[in-house]
């Protein structure tokens, strides 16, 4: 099921946890969500994530929760794509992709963009229990890469070789840092509210093309 957090509280994780052994890849990967595969899945009173009609969909009620799913897989350096379109909600939130995901320990690289047009890069340890760190800029930072509003769709981009790190939206460079705490893991597609819910984000075609 999907992972969830309410901001600045304890974290909980919904009931039949799908557990996935994951495996790593040192191939290209390219998901369309025609189909949920090992993606995790699930809706309660707080969110709604389905995989349905060649996106994947994801609604977060919840006011101030950050959601996130992750694919089962592991991956190391590489080029990370992912297409994101939000349909409805504020555009005060957040959304986007995961990379490195250690699923034990909820660790990971953080990129996502706002429906009002800011960026944030940051790394997480123990799902932000521990530390919530931004690794480019001090927070959100205003983009005009981002398009911003309902239907738009925004491609997020990672090139990850080992520590260095480059951040694109849109094909436009929006960051890059040199950070080694995280050497590889999972993939994953994260919403966040940041104030009132309703958030709704589809999200296609997560590509992974390995760094050689």
């Amino acid at each position: 099921m999907l992972m969830k957090r309410k901001l600045f509280l304890t974290i909980v994780i919904l009931s039949l946890v799908l557990m996935v052994t994951a495996c790593a890849s040192q191939q290209p990967y390219l998901e369309t969500f025609d189909s949920p595969g090992d993606w995790r899945t699930g809706s309660d009173n707080d969110v709604e994530g389905d995989v349905q009609n060649g996106v994947f969909d994801l609604l977060v009620k919840a006011d101030d929760m950050l959601i996130w799913t992750t694919a089962g897989k592991e991956f190391g350096d590489g080029v990370y794509e992912v297409e994101a379109t939000q349909i409805d909600g504020p555009l005060d939130n957040g959304y986007g992709m995961l990379f490195r995901v250690n699923d034990e320990t909820d660790d990971f690289y953080l990129f996502e963009i706002s429906g009002d047009g800011y960026v944030w890069i940051g790394r997480y340890l123990n799902g932000g229990d521990d530390e919530i760190t931004p690794i480019v800029s001090n927070s959100w930072f205003e983009s005009r890469a981002v398009t911003i509003g309902y239907n738009n769709t925004n491609t997020l981009k990672v090139e990850a070789e080992s520590a260095n790190l480059i951040f694109y939206v849109n094909d436009q460079e929006v960051g890059r840092v040199t950070d080694d705490t995280f050497s590889k893991g999972d993939i994953g597609l994260m919403v966040r509210t940041l104030g009132a819910g309703g958030a709704h984000v589809q999200f296609d075609n997560f590509s992974v093309d390995p760094i050689k």
